[in-house]
């Protein structure tokens, strides 16, 4: 089956977010003041934390390394039955419903920030990538790429 064209701007937009999050995250891993990422003092005034490093490594995690995870699934298309223990999707592949999972998170993520940091122009660019990676997930011809064999893509949209 030929790949959508929704699938490459998808694949870009978990790169894009992978490897800002895995730099971003494990800058503040190393350096739990945040002043390697030139974070303003004051920046956790008002949040449970003391430093960055729980911060840091969530992001890491879980925008960094699952969304490139998650890439690999969308390019490769594994047959992982580990990867697949989470799919709340039985009739789609894992990488689909992950990428589902990533823009939530995304989402997530930034309203916590919101509520705990000072706002700053990022902020309101993420919200716009999770909505984004929401979006392309679920366009018609994506959906069906990533539909397995054996299901009946006639009731997709």
């Amino acid at each position: 089956m030929k790949k959508p064209l929704a699938f490459y701007p998808l694949c870009l937009i978990h790169f894009l977010l992978g490897v800002n999050a895995f730099y971003g995250g494990g800058a503040l891993i190393l350096d739990p003041s945040g002043k390697m990422i030139g974070m303003p003092p004051g920046s956790l005034d008002g949040s449970p934390f003391d430093n960055f490093l729980l911060p840091g490594l969530t992001l890491f995690i879980f925008n960094g390394l699952f969304p490139l995870f998650i890439l690999v699934g969308l390019i490769r298309k594994p047959n992982w039955a580990w990867a697949n223990a989470l799919n709340l999707y039985s009739d789609r592949h894992w990488a689909w419903a992950y990428s589902l999972y990533s823009g939530i998170i995304v989402i997530i993520w930034i309203t916590v920030q919101l509520l705990y940091v000072q706002p700053f122009i990022l902020q309101p660019i993420f919200i716009a990538v999770g909505l984004t990676i929401l979006i392309l997930t679920l366009t018609p011809g994506v959906m069906r790429y990533y539909t397995h064999k054996g299901s009946n893509p006639s009731q997709l949209p």
